[in-house]
Protein backbone atom coordinates (compact mmCIF):
# COMPACT_ATOMS: atom_id res chain seq x y z
CA UNK A 1 0.00 0.00 0.00
CA UNK A 2 2.74 2.46 0.90
CA UNK A 3 4.47 1.91 -2.45
CA UNK A 4 1.31 2.72 -4.41
CA UNK A 5 0.69 5.84 -2.33
CA UNK A 6 4.31 6.96 -2.63
CA UNK A 7 4.21 6.56 -6.42
CA UNK A 8 0.99 8.61 -6.59
CA UNK A 9 2.57 11.37 -4.52
CA UNK A 10 5.81 11.39 -6.53
CA UNK A 11 4.49 10.88 -10.06
CA UNK A 12 0.74 11.54 -9.96
CA UNK A 13 -1.39 14.64 -9.60
CA UNK A 14 -3.68 15.68 -6.74
CA UNK A 15 -6.15 14.79 -5.52
CA UNK A 16 -4.95 11.36 -4.39
CA UNK A 17 -7.43 8.86 -2.95
CA UNK A 18 -6.90 5.55 -1.14
CA UNK A 19 -9.56 2.84 -1.05
CA UNK A 20 -9.25 -0.49 0.78
CA UNK A 21 -11.66 -3.36 0.21
CA UNK A 22 -11.42 -6.43 2.42
CA UNK A 23 -13.25 -9.59 1.37
CA UNK A 24 -11.52 -12.87 0.55
CA UNK A 25 -8.48 -10.73 -0.32
CA UNK A 26 -7.37 -7.19 0.48
CA UNK A 27 -7.67 -4.87 -2.49
CA UNK A 28 -5.77 -1.60 -2.27
CA UNK A 29 -6.65 1.10 -4.81
CA UNK A 30 -4.83 4.40 -5.15
CA UNK A 31 -6.29 6.99 -7.53
CA UNK A 32 -4.85 10.27 -8.75
CA UNK A 33 -5.63 12.86 -11.41
CA UNK A 34 -2.74 11.97 -13.74
CA UNK A 35 -3.50 9.88 -16.83
CA UNK A 36 0.06 8.52 -17.05
CA UNK A 37 -0.03 4.76 -16.49
CA UNK A 38 2.70 3.08 -14.46
CA UNK A 39 5.19 0.76 -16.08
CA UNK A 40 7.05 -2.16 -14.62
CA UNK A 41 10.79 -1.93 -15.01
CA UNK A 42 13.84 -3.61 -13.62
CA UNK A 43 16.14 -1.21 -11.83
CA UNK A 44 19.89 -1.45 -12.23
CA UNK A 45 22.03 -1.97 -9.13
CA UNK A 46 23.10 1.68 -9.26
CA UNK A 47 19.51 3.02 -9.46
CA UNK A 48 18.11 4.56 -6.28
CA UNK A 49 14.50 3.90 -7.27
CA UNK A 50 12.41 1.91 -9.69
CA UNK A 51 11.93 -1.29 -7.71
CA UNK A 52 8.64 -0.52 -5.98
CA UNK A 53 6.16 -1.62 -8.62
CA UNK A 54 8.19 -4.78 -9.24
CA UNK A 55 7.93 -5.59 -5.52
CA UNK A 56 4.17 -4.92 -5.59
CA UNK A 57 3.83 -7.26 -8.59
CA UNK A 58 5.75 -10.00 -6.80
CA UNK A 59 3.78 -9.74 -3.53
CA UNK A 60 0.29 -9.26 -4.98
CA UNK A 61 -1.91 -12.01 -6.33
CA UNK A 62 -2.90 -9.58 -9.08
CA UNK A 63 -2.34 -5.90 -9.80
CA UNK A 64 -3.16 -3.45 -12.53
CA UNK A 65 -4.27 0.00 -13.53
CA UNK A 66 -7.33 1.48 -15.13
CA UNK A 67 -8.13 4.90 -16.55
CA UNK A 68 -10.99 6.81 -14.94
CA UNK A 69 -12.90 9.98 -15.85
CA UNK A 70 -10.58 11.96 -13.58
CA UNK A 71 -7.22 10.17 -14.03
CA UNK A 72 -6.21 6.64 -13.15
CA UNK A 73 -6.42 4.01 -10.43
CA UNK A 74 -3.63 1.57 -9.58
CA UNK A 75 -4.75 -1.49 -7.62
CA UNK A 76 -3.19 -4.53 -5.99
CA UNK A 77 -4.93 -7.61 -4.62
CA UNK A 78 -3.18 -9.15 -1.63
CA UNK A 79 -4.02 -12.58 -0.20
CA UNK A 80 -5.38 -12.92 3.31
CA UNK A 81 -4.53 -15.91 5.41
CA UNK A 82 -7.57 -18.03 6.45
CA UNK A 83 -7.47 -16.61 10.00
CA UNK A 84 -7.64 -13.03 8.65
CA UNK A 85 -10.93 -13.33 6.75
Amino acid sequence: MSELITNAIRYGSPPIHLRLNRDTALICEVSDASSTAPHLRRARLSDEGGRGLLIVAQLAQRWGSRHTRTGKTIWAELPLTPAQH
